[in-house]
């Protein structure tokens, strides 16, 4: 791969699950990532395996001050991404909706919605100002369906959903905004919810070489699209 055929991806929750199989994809195909997580030590595992020109920071996406700073350093950098992964997400603990906690239900709500949208606050004026450029936000079939016991989790990812096709129209031409639906993956996450039961579905190794085919291929004609990646 040539320099000028090298993507800067940004992808945040990148110390497990998606974010990390992602990250370690893209690496291994001569891609540039910067990437934020909000465990710190996990994140300075990842500065060890992967040398600049990646970056990785300990950033907590509910906290905007926090998600300005990083995006300063990133833009500071690298320049506007050609790649924009909004990954980081909590699911709650199942449980019929008046018995899940208002703490609970508040965080989740602020890292898997308002951490979205601080994300695309301080990248988007950049890559808009550019003209190019894709932005991924993960929803879920949940955020198309729904399931008894984890109605938090379904109504962050409806307002992924609303949030990134209204985005989608406001974009000028030659961006794209796509809600993607990862599908379903043996994940921290997944367990949360199926528990045993996760363990029949893909790992996030062999999940991560479709959907970074699918990432790297997106352009202005998938904006606004409600995609997923096909197992």
């Amino acid at each position: 791969m040539t320099k000028s055929e090298s993507r800067i991806v940004v992808i945040t929750g990148v110390s497990r699950g998606l974010g990390l199989a992602m990250t370690e994809e893209l690496i291994a195909r001569g891609h540039t990532v910067c990437g934020c997580a909000r465990n710190a030590q996990h994140v300075e595992r990842l500065r060890d395996r992967f040398a600049a020109p990646h970056r990785f920071a300990a950033v907590d996406v509910s906290i905007d001050e926090q998600v300005q700073s990083w995006a300063q350093d990133v833009l500071a950098a690298h320049g506007p991404p050609d790649l924009l992964v909004n990954n980081a997400a909590l699911m709650n603990r199942t449980a019929p909706l008046w018995e899940v906690p208002y703490g609970e239900f508040a965080q989740l709500i602020d890292v898997n919605v308002k951490g979205a949208f601080s994300v695309l606050r301080h990248f988007l004026p950049a890559m808009v100002e550019r003209g190019r450029g894709a932005i991924v936000n993960f929803s879920s079939s949940w955020g198309r369906s729904v399931s008894p016991e984890v109605a938090p989790y379904c109504a962050s990812k409806w307002a992924i959903e609303g949030l990134t096709r209204s985005l989608a129209e406001e974009l000028p031409p030659g961006m794209a905004a796509v809600p993607l639906n990862p599908g379903v993956i043996n994940t921290d996450m997944l367990r949360t919810a199926w528990g045993e039961d996760a363990a029949s579905h893909q790992d996030p190794k062999s999940w991560a070489k479709r959907a970074v085919d699918l990432l790297l291929g997106l352009s202005a004609k998938d904006n606004g699209q409600p995609l997923a990646v096909r197992s």
